[in-house]
């Protein structure tokens, strides 16, 4: 079973070149202690790399300043290895290439690259890469293995699988001619490569002031009524008779008997209480606007003059077309429709390419969606090991869609071809 891969390796044939492959690596979010370089040096301990004019520069700092890099050029390091002479290496290639158990004693670039993980045939064609002059960048991504790769071949970086030095691959590391597309008899000669760019959405959110809330408190009149219970005396004359009897002494006109009366009478006092409390407070609450906007993309036009033979993947609607020109394609139609969903182009990606390569693999040929789909189901995980993106089993069904859509598409262009 093929490993799962984690480090990543770039050849670049500039110094700028990778100096922006490593910018953009830190963007992304790699961190220093990932991130790896190493590229020749003169006696001098400067960079030698096609800059032989620069010999006034400086050592190491002034290779490196103004590039961007991080701390990076804080861990810059000038060495000399037997067979390869000076090199500069910074980041984790410096430490890996000045240690004595993997430095010098035990290959130089070759045992270093190899004790990061990377195969050794593959690593002995990066070896004479550097040789040749070369700058190596190389990443410990983990599961961010492609992310890391399409970073770096964007910048113009290349590795064995597509030899972009313009060497022909050592016979014990060949690979097979892609289908339909004739093998080639030589090398390649005067490559060049010209970068394709497109524009992405990246909303950015500021607080503004919307308005603004005040309270007070002003007097109101009202008319407010209360029934209040009052108490008042009253006079009850009663009369008895009585058995008749002497009295005593003579008539006396005039005599009375007085009895006071009084009675409760309400006045009113006001008195102020209270009777509620008011407070005011600010809560941020979070809610989700759909933006829109138009983003552009550069495409390349391919034109010929007279009988100009043209190979290769893609070229003039001869072959379908590889994963490299079509991830841009779905990339921009996946952050179009989930974009703003939360997720991540990475989860998606292996989907896609799942489904555009089995599309044109000659055991899927003349069959029915219905009819493969327990297979390619049955067959992803070991794909995806081999191609270097984790696996989780539960996953197949959310993103069963992904691999349904480019598998039309890619019988599609098949067909076209």
């Amino acid at each position: 079973m093929a490993m799962e891969r984690s480090t990543v390796v770039g050849v670049f044939r500039e110094r700028d070149a990778a100096e922006r492959a490593i910018d953009s690596l830190h963007r992304s979010g790699f961190r220093d202690d990932q991130i790896g370089f190493v590229m020749k040096g003169n006696e001098d301990g400067e960079g030698g790399n096609d800059r032989g004019s620069h010999a006034g520069e400086g050592a190491v700092s002034g290779i490196l300043a103004g590039a961007g890099i991080g701390g990076i050029i804080a861990a810059a390091a000038s060495l000399l290895i037997p067979g390869f002479g000076p090199v500069i290496a910074g980041g984790i290639l410096a430490t890996v290439l000045g240690g004595a158990a993997i430095g010098a004693a035990a290959g130089g670039i070759l045992g270093a690259l190899v004790g990061m993980g990377v195969p050794e045939e593959e690593a002995r064609y990066y070896e004479e890469e550097f040789n040749e002059g070369r700058i190596l960048v190389t990443v410990k991504a983990g599961d961010r293995y492609q992310a890391a790769r399409d970073i770096l071949r964007r910048e113009g970086a290349y590795d064995i699988e597509d030899q972009g030095g313009g060497r022909e691959m050592r016979s014990s590391i060949g690979t097979a001619p892609t289908m339909g597309t004739p093998a080639a008899t030589g090398s390649i000669r005067d490559q060049e490569r010209m970068q394709l760019r497109e524009e992405e959405l990246h909303p950015h959110v500021e607080r503004v002031q919307t308005g603004e809330v005040t309270i007070g408190k002003e007097v109101v009149t009202e008319h407010q009524q209360m029934d209040v219970p009052l108490r008042r005396d009253e006079v009850v004359v009663e009369r008895h008779p009585v058995e008749r009897r002497p009295a005593e002494g003579d008539l006396r006109p005039g005599q009375e008997i007085r009895v006071p009366v009084s009675e409760e009478r309400v006045t009113i006092e006001k008195q102020p209480v209270v009777y509620e409390e008011v407070g005011i407070a600010r809560q941020t609450v979070q809610e989700t606007e759909h933006v829109t906007g138009e983003v552009r993309r550069e495409e390349a036009r391919i034109e010929r003059e007279g009988d100009v033979p043209i190979r290769g993947t893609g070229a003039m609607g001869g072959s379908p077309r590889s994963w490299q020109e079509m991830s841009p394609q779905y990339r921009q139609r996946w952050q179009s429709r989930f974009g703003t969903s939360g997720g991540r182009w990475e989860e998606s990606e292996p989907y896609y390419r799942y489904g555009h390569e089995m599309a044109i693999d000659p055991r899927y040929q003349g069959r029915e969606w219905s009819q493969v789909e327990p297979d390619l189901r049955r067959e992803y995980s070991s794909w995806a090991q081999r191609s270097g993106y984790s696996h989780d089993e539960s996953a197949w069904d959310r993103f069963r869609d992904q691999v349904r859509e480019s598998w039309d598409e890619g019988r599609g262009m098949r067909r076209a071809a």
